[in-house]
Formats: C-alpha cells, sequence, structure tokens
C-alpha cells in the first residue's frame, strides 16, 4: 500500500480510510494541459501536488512535457501516479477539471466539453466579446486566477506573482548594470564609503513592496512613488522602515529620475490601462546606463518609451537608458512561480472535492465563489460584462435561490 497520506479539512488520515472523510466526497479526473502561449514557462501543478491528489482519491491525466519548462520531468508526475497523455485533445476529452496557466485558446475553447470546470488566468484585455460568448456556451464553470480570493479577501494567485515580479524586478535591473551586460559596472547595494545605488520604485502596491524590500536588503537607497499616500503608509508599515516617500508629482519625480541608476515601474490600476507618467523628456534626462524595468508592461507601460519585449530579446536602449519590457516577468523563475500557484491550487481543489463538487463548493463559501467568471453559460464577473458590454448575472443570486 502506497505510504502517502490523505490531507483533508479533518486532518491527515491514512489511505484505507480515505471514503470516510466526508460523505458526499466527490473524485476529480483533474487534467493539465501543457501550456501553448508564447513564452509561458510555468506549469499549473506540480508532481508533489498531483501526488497529494492522487492520495486523496483523484485522478490526474498530463499532456506529455507540459512541466518541462519549469524543469519538471514526465517520470516525476507518473511517479506521483499521473496518467501521462500525448495530446491536448485527450487531456480536454477525460477530465472534469482542467487546471491552467494561460487563459484557454479558442482551439482550447473549442475542445472543452459540456459541464467540465477550468481554473486559469483570465486576462480580460486580452480578448475580445465574441471570445467570453464562445467560452460560456460551452456551459463550463470557469474559475479566473485575478478573481479568486481567501478568507481574508486578498487575491492569493495575484500576489503571489506579484511578489515574485517585485523581487525578481531588482535583480534583473542588478544585472543589466553589471558589466557582464555591459552596464554601468555597478554593483547594486552599496559598501562602506560609496554612495548606495539609487533605485526609484513607482507604485506602492504589492510589486513595489517587494521590490523596495529587496533593494534596501541589498543596501541600495530607496525613494517610491505613488498616488495614493494610503498606500505610501501601507508600504512604510509593511517595511516598517521611514524610506522616502512621495505622491506622483511631475516635478519630484524628474528630479529623482535624474539620480536614479535603476527605476521600477510597477502601477496598478484593476485589468485597465495604466497611465504614462514618465515622459520622453525625462528619460533623456537620465543618467546614460541607468535601467528601466518597467514591469506594467501587460497593461500599456508607465513609461512612453516603453516597447513590449520577450524573454529571448529583453531589453533595448532608448536615449542611452537600459529598458526591459518584457511581460510576466515570473515566467522568468517558472518553478518557483510553478511551486507557489500549485500551492495555492491544490488545497482548493481538495475542499471542492470534500464539500462534494463545484456547486455545492461556491454556494458556501463566498470568497471562491468570487473567483467564477462563468457558470451554466452565464457570464458572472461584473468587471467583464461592463467592459465588452454583455449580460450580467448576479452568482450570489443565482446560489440563494
Amino acid at each position: 500500500m502506497s505510504k502517502e497520506k490523505i490531507f483533508s479539512s479533518f486532518g491527515i488520515l491514512p489511505k484505507e480510510e480515505m471514503l470516510e472523510v466526508k460523505p458526499n466526497f466527490k473524485k476529480f479526473q483533474i487534467g493539465i494541459p501543457k501550456e501553448s502561449s508564447f513564452q509561458e514557462n510555468r506549469v499549473s501543478l506540480t508532481p508533489d501536488s498531483v501526488g497529494l491528489l492522487v492520495a486523496n482519491g483523484h485522478s490526474v491525466i498530463i499532456e506529455k512535457e507540459a512541466g518541462l519548462a519549469s524543469n519538471f520531468f514526465d517520470n516525476e508526475y507518473t511517479d506521483k501516479g499521473a496518467i501521462l497523455v500525448y495530446s491536448k485533445e485527450e487531456v480536454f476529452k477525460n477530465s472534469d477539471f482542467i487546471i491552467k496557466i494561460e487563459p484557454p485558446t479558442l482551439e482550447e475553447v473549442k475542445l472543452m466539453q459540456s459541464e467540465q470546470n477550468i481554473i486559469s488566468a483570465v486576462q480580460i484585455s486580452a480578448h475580445s466579446a465574441s471570445y467570453y460568448k464562445k467560452l460560456s456556451n460551452k456551459n463550463i464553470t470557469a474559475f479566473g486566477f485575478e478573481f479568486i480570493r481567501d478568507i481574508q479577501n486578498k487575491l492569493p494567485i495575484v500576489r503571489s506573482m506579484s511578489e515574485i515580479a517585485g523581487n525578481t524586478s531588482i535583480l534583473i535591473a542588478g544585472e543589466y548594470l553589471s558589466n557582464v551586460n555591459n552596464g554601468k559596472g555597478l554593483m547594486l547595494g552599496g559598501i562602506s564609503g560609496l554612495i548606495p545605488t539609487s533605485v526609484v520604485i513607482i507604485g506602492a502596491g504589492t510589486v513595489g513592496e517587494n521590490a523596495c524590500r529587496t533593494s534596501l536588503g541589498l543596501g541600495a537607497s530607496v525613494i517610491v512613488f505613488d498616488d495614493s499616500i494610503t498606500r505610501l503608509r501601507r508600504l512604510q508599515n509593511n517595511i516598517n522602515s521611514r524610506i522616502s516617500t512621495s505622491t506622483l508629482h511631475p516635478k519630484s519625480l524628474a528630479k529623482a529620475l535624474r539620480r536614479a541608476d535603476i527605476v521600477i515601474a510597477s502601477l496598478r490600476i484593476g485589468s485597465e490601462k495604466v497611465p504614462c507618467v514618465v515622459s520622453e523628456e525625462m528619460v533623456k534626462d537620465m543618467k546614460k546606463g541607468s535601467v528601466v524595468v518597467d514591469v506594467s508592461i501587460d497593461q500599456g507601460g508607465c513609461f512612453e518609451t516603453s516597447e513590449l519585449t520577450s524573454h529571448k530579446r529583453p531589453i533595448f536602449i532608448k536615449h542611452d537608458v537600459i529598458h526591459y519590457c518584457v511581460p510576466n516577468i515570473a515566467s522568468r523563475v517558472s518553478r518557483t512561480a510553478s511551486m507557489a500557484i500549485s500551492n495555492i491550487l491544490t488545497p482548493i481543489l481538495l475542499r471542492i472535492a470534500e464539500e462534494g463538487g463545484v456547486e455545492e463548493t461556491i454556494r458556501n463559501d463566498v470568497s471562491l465563489r468570487k473567483g467564477v467568471y462563468t457558470f451554466n453559460s452565464k457570464l458572472t464577473n461584473k468587471v467583464l460584462c461592463d467592459k465588452y458590454n454583455l449580460p450580467f448575472f448576479d452568482l450570489d443570486l443565482i446560489m440563494t435561490r
């Protein structure tokens, strides 16, 4: 008998007692297709998570090499009990639950079966009204990374990826300051007797907070800009340090940019385009060889000079300033990001199984209900419906009937 243990809301139980966990326990066939989107290296579930799901009585079907870009190999999944298949069609045909990173492509939407369930990112602005109509017509229940909330009403997956982006953005900037990448030859941070590297962070959200924390840890001098005093105060409290902060006043920002060695742009405005707060004239006045990491590029970018780049060709130089404008920075450290996402999704799947299925779970769990954006051929996310002028159905009302 397998030595794997069964995790449930009641604790850890031997496998032979699995059926005693809860009378209405429901087994799922969980499918993990290989990601096909450009420069997406993450995978939705790690081998360890697959092992836990299998030990709890579920079946996991995974497409060949789905985890390879994150250095998770097929044999690691099969050793944990996963069923390896060789096409996306097989995954979609045989699964109750589809677990993805990127939103389903139009090809994948066609492959979906009626009454299937899917958990993935949504990326509202990347699609059209017709896409969401096709998705809802499939009569599936879809959960979005951007909408799933925890018991504290936070967005756990969004926050986790933002933490990774904030930490990683500073390390990326440090690479491009070094001689190895034809930078100025500066060390990110400082040592005794030398003025520390100057870091400007635009945006005091989760990305900005983690970029600030990493910069301070390396010994850099940091100033954070945001248009919200509340967010700036919260950042100072979370960092537990009286760092320099300022509202987004153009003159103050321009002055800080002239002195900056590194600029991290991390403004976020929901799913909408972010404002361009740094003009081309401001960039012209920046130091030669300074580095800009525009984390907001997937929402238009904070710099007027920003242009979309890729992981293969990540930078360009404009007005002697190095610009790094790669969306999806978390995919650069795909193994870490995959483990973070997997650790959030696995307990959700186990909870849904224990509750007896998706409908019963979202009826009882308000925080998880907020993550649903299609249910029974109805679009249930107001932000999405308002953006594309589509009919909105309030899931709270549907569940209380």
